[in-house]
């Protein structure tokens, strides 16, 4: 058993979002490896990163992944950073040379400023939070590419115009 489609892509791009509306479209399960992790740690993935500190974030991700990618057959939004993990590309890797599609919704820092919070007042303690998603899209971007059969802008069009899109590619009949 594997999942019928895997959706990557940067924080806010909208794979909880899309992922949802598409397996609902398609009569799957839909699973998200970040709210794996959340049910896992019993809190928040802030309240993980914040407490637990990002090494043991990205080992609940990584194994949050590759149970997902193993057990699930329906839609699957994998979180931002797993694709980050050498053991989650190789499975990746293997999902698509068995015919999966991994689908990459492409998002920039106009539009993904509002979905993720961009655009509220916050401390200045946290940094600058647009710099820090434009780096981590650029550390990450290349991955992204590698590993994804399709890719699907979000900018400027509503979830339920990407979620038409995907169908549209064929990607998730794979």
């Amino acid at each position: 058993m594997s999942a019928r489609l895997v959706l990557i892509g940067a924080p806010g791009a909208g794979k909880s979002t899309v992922g949802a509306l598409l397996a609902e479209r398609l009569g799957v399960g839909f699973r998200d490896t970040d709210a794996d992790v959340a049910v896992a740690a019993g809190k928040s993935v802030a309240e993980v990163f914040v407490e637990d500190g990002e090494s043991a974030f990205r080992e609940r991700e990584r194994t949050a992944a590759l149970t997902a990618l193993a057990e699930h057959d329906g839609v699957l939004a994998l979180g931002g950073g797993a694709v980050l993990d050498a053991g989650v590309r190789d499975a990746l890797v293997r999902y698509v040379d068995e015919g999966g599609s991994v689908v990459l919704l492409e998002v920039t820092l106009a539009s993904a400023a509002g979905r993720v919070g961009f655009n509220q007042p916050r401390s200045m303690a946290l940094g600058n939070p647009r710099s820090q998603w434009q780096a981590l899209l650029e550390q990450r971007r290349p991955v992204y590419q590698e590993l994804a059969t399709h890719t699907v802008p979000t900018d400027r069009v509503t979830p339920e115009q990407v979620v038409d899109r995907i169908v549209a590619s064929g990607e998730e009949s794979a």
